[in-house]
């Protein structure tokens, strides 16, 4: 279900030139500066101190904010400066984890997967200065990613309680703690990450009752958004359409938009957030492929219901590129609503999957 389906208007730029309106934004990752990285290697080591850590990490997040801002994003994340993986930093966080080690996910690569130990409790906020200087920093509305509790309590030793369920509610209990002040603080677009329910999709029923706890008196007016990475959509759909979300964001550039039709059925009920580049490979997409990409969207969705994005965080990609991708996207969606507003574009009804876009 829509939660409000009138707060994405608040994020309309006030010398917005176009009469429609495609909501701008990114996941959340982004390509850290090489500088950065070396700051980290020598705070490890024993060669910076705290202080020269912070300031380090301070002035990334004011850089990549406004390289978001220049990129032209209507909302903006710092590229998540602060953080090195979506699960170990708010395990850290929080009262009842513990770490013992790294393990080997693939090839050569390691996550050093928490362990709940006990009961989990909420204690300091995990998110709050990081968005008040971001929001300081930031002339733009900036969105706050964070991993939501299902993920948490799926990728995570679970040594405390007897499934992973009741810890992912006990979880979504303490996110929903985080979101209340992050809204004190001023946010107003919050977007829950789940990448896990994609690997387990069976347990929608859980995610939708996650997001029940963590939206519990949050003002309407608060986007909240979910992101699922790449999965077999059809077994959440239209499960989805019953989360108290506002929009979901869902990865489908890599795949050429394969599952888009799963979508289309008429009766899909939330915006839709769709990823329109690829974040897994570095070859920049034209404007002009970016602008076919979203008007795969506008099978689902009038444009008053769809944001751009990525499909997924860009970290990964070279800066420059993860940069180009997101500044082609952004002149991509202002060409398709300047089209939309010369009826240049003949938006497919929705329940019409195999409709072709118009041609540009």
């Amino acid at each position: 279900m829509s939660r409000n389906p009138d707060n994405r208007e608040q994020f309309r730029p006030d010398d917005h030139d176009n009469d429609h309106f495609l909501l701008t934004t990114v996941v959340g990752s982004y390509p850290k500066p090489k500088w950065l990285n070396r700051a980290r290697d020598d705070y490890e080591d024993g060669a910076f101190g705290e202080s020269e850590w912070t300031e380090a990490t301070d002035d990334a997040s004011r850089v990549i904010t406004r390289e978001h801002e220049d990129a032209g994003l209507d909302t903006v994340v710092d590229g998540e400066m602060r953080r090195e993986e979506m699960v170990e930093f708010f395990a850290e966080r929080i009262d009842g984890y513990e770490f013992n080690g790294p393990v080997k996910v693939w090839g050569h690569n390691y996550f050093d997967k928490p362990s709940v130990v006990e009961d989990v409790e909420y204690d300091e906020p995990w998110l709050v200065d990081e968005f008040e200087f971001v929001d300081d920093v930031a002339e733009r509305p900036v969105k706050v990613p964070i991993t939501g509790p299902y993920t948490l309590a799926n990728w995570t030793f679970n040594e405390s309680y007897d499934d992973d369920e009741a810890l992912a509610y006990d979880l979504a209990d303490l996110v929903n703690e985080e979101v209340e002040k992050l809204v004190a603080a001023g946010a107003r677009y919050v977007q829950i990450d789940e990448p896990a329910l994609a690997t387990t999709p069976d347990d929608h029923a859980i995610v939708g009752e996650c997001l029940e706890r963590i939206v519990a008196d949050i003002p309407e007016e608060v986007r909240i958004g979910l992101h699922v990475c790449y999965g077999d959509y059809s077994r959440v759909y239209p499960e989805v359409n019953e989360f108290p979300i506002d929009e979901i964001d869902v990865e489908l550039a890599n795949d050429e938009y394969e599952q888009i039709g799963v979508f289309a059925d008429g009766d899909f009920r939330p915006d839709l957030a769709l990823g329109v580049v690829d974040a897994h490979v570095a070859d920049v997409e034209s404007v002009e492929q970016i602008k076919r990409n979203i008007r795969e969207g506008l099978k689902v969705v009038p444009p008053e219901k769809l944001t751009v994005s990525p499909d997924c965080g860009l970290k990964l990609l070279p800066r420059e590129a993860a940069y180009a991708k997101m500044e082609n996207m952004v002149r991509a969606a202002r060409e398709v609503e300047a089209e939309l507003d010369a009826g240049e574009i003949g938006v497919p009804a929705v329940e019409d999957t195999d409709a072709a876009p118009a041609d540009d």
